[in-house]
């Protein structure tokens, strides 16, 4: 899909930390996180919340009230009389919660505020009514644990996919090891210098402890020190595979928001430090429990919609939950593994769904920012076999 007038304001798009489940935010509604995530990042940014016209929530993990998730967000961040879609696409939500906001601007909506939340920690269990049952006993579903577990179309858990595509890759497990690595110390520099280009675009957290108290949650929680020996040490997780507890990612807590509007009023917005144009979105899938290959059509469609081709990108950033990803990503598009994710990625931090592809699209957002502009692509797989993308220019 191709666009022509929307932008991210460069510096308006932000992510929380990310926190590794039944951590620091594990007691924390995800909606109740948005809203004081949103109302710091609006402030810091000097962006008055009635000055939003429309809202995109994207979410995958239920919450308390959720059924009134959009205009309720708004108006708790002071956007009365805001409202809009609700967008849910496991790790693909993101990237299609801003291509649904580019799409209204390009139509004629004005200033736009896209926020992604989840809680994987604590997911619901639900209980579905089935009166001719078995002594009318209800179906159970652990909303988090059992979809992780299997694609009700496939028929297979998200780790198979992986090692589907490993398998016919012809990957072996120290290829996805030194990826992994790779991708750890990729992240060690995003926190150089006191944490220097994460302060960028991270905001806070203020969690609850008690009725007098808060906790400031201000960096990311639960990453693991990762070597080259550890990783190596790791068995495959099934019998047989490659993908061992290191080499994919784990799930966690976090919410994250951008802004999109008309490339002017962008401009106007981020006071000098550029736009970054939305050129193009794309969203693709592959055949059944083949996961990992998804973000290479996804990625076409984008470029294609953007008319340009991968040779013209300067940054890449994934949704990998596997390592398996980046390398397929690699051999197919010819885009170097290692100009992959200049900063870290969901591998090492964590994903909580919905606002993934976010917080990726705003470092690479940064990432851009850092070298002086250029082209970057942002793409990712989401649960079974699907994928989505985004194209951005970040300039003057």
């Amino acid at each position: 899909m191709r666009f022509e007038k929307a932008a991210i304001p460069v510096g308006f798009a932000w992510s929380s930390p990310f926190v590794r489940w039944q951590g620091a935010l594990a007691g924390m509604s995800s909606l109740d996180m948005a809203v004081d995530v949103t109302r710091r990042a609006l402030a810091e940014r000097g962006l008055a919340p009635d000055q939003v016209e429309k809202i995109v929530l994207g979410w995958t993990v239920p919450q308390p009230q959720i059924f009134y998730g959009a205009p309720t967000v708004a108006a708790r961040i002071g956007a009365d009389g805001v409202s809009g879609p609700m967008i849910s696409q496991a790790c693909a939500t993101s990237a299609v919660c801003v291509e649904s906001a580019a799409l209204g601007v390009e139509g004629g909506d004005g200033l736009t505020l896209v926020v992604a939340t989840d809680r994987t920690s604590n997911g619901p269990v639900l209980l579905y009514p089935q009166p001719n049952g078995m002594g009318g006993a209800p179906r159970v579903e652990n909303w988090v644990l059992d979809n992780f577990a299997r694609d009700p179309w496939a028929g297979e858990a998200m780790v198979a996919t992986a090692e589907n595509v490993a398998r016919e890759a012809d990957l072996a497990k120290p290829e996805l090891d030194a990826v992994t690595l790779l991708r750890y110390q990729q992240y060690q520099a995003a926190l150089a210098r006191d944490r220097e280009f994460q302060k960028r675009y991270m905001v806070p957290v203020a969690v609850p402890v008690s009725r007098r108290e808060t906790r400031m949650v201000i960096e990311d929680e639960g990453v693991y020190d990762t070597t080259a020996e550890g990783l190596a040490a790791l068995k495959p997780v099934t019998p047989e595979g490659v993908v061992s507890f290191g080499t994919q990612t784990h799930p966690a807590d976090g919410c994250a928001g951008a802004v999109v509007t008309t490339v002017e009023r962008a401009r106007e917005l981020s006071r000098g430090a550029g736009v970054a144009r939305i050129l193009g979105t794309g969203q693709a899938r592959v055949e059944k429990a083949y996961m990992p290959k998804a973000p290479v059509p996804a990625a076409q469609a984008a470029l294609a919609g953007a008319g340009i081709g991968i040779e013209a990108v300067d940054v890449v950033t994934t949704h990998n939950p596997f390592a398996v990803n980046d390398l397929w990503v690699s051999r197919q598009t010819g885009y170097p593994v290692e100009r992959m994710n200049p900063y870290g990625c969901s591998l090492v931090y964590g994903h909580p769904q919905g606002p993934t592809g976010l917080r990726l699209i705003a470092e690479l957002i940064e990432a851009l920012r850092e070298r002086g502009g250029g082209t970057g692509l942002f793409t990712g797989c989401a649960a079974g076999d699907t994928g989505a993308a985004v194209v951005i220019r970040v300039e003057d």
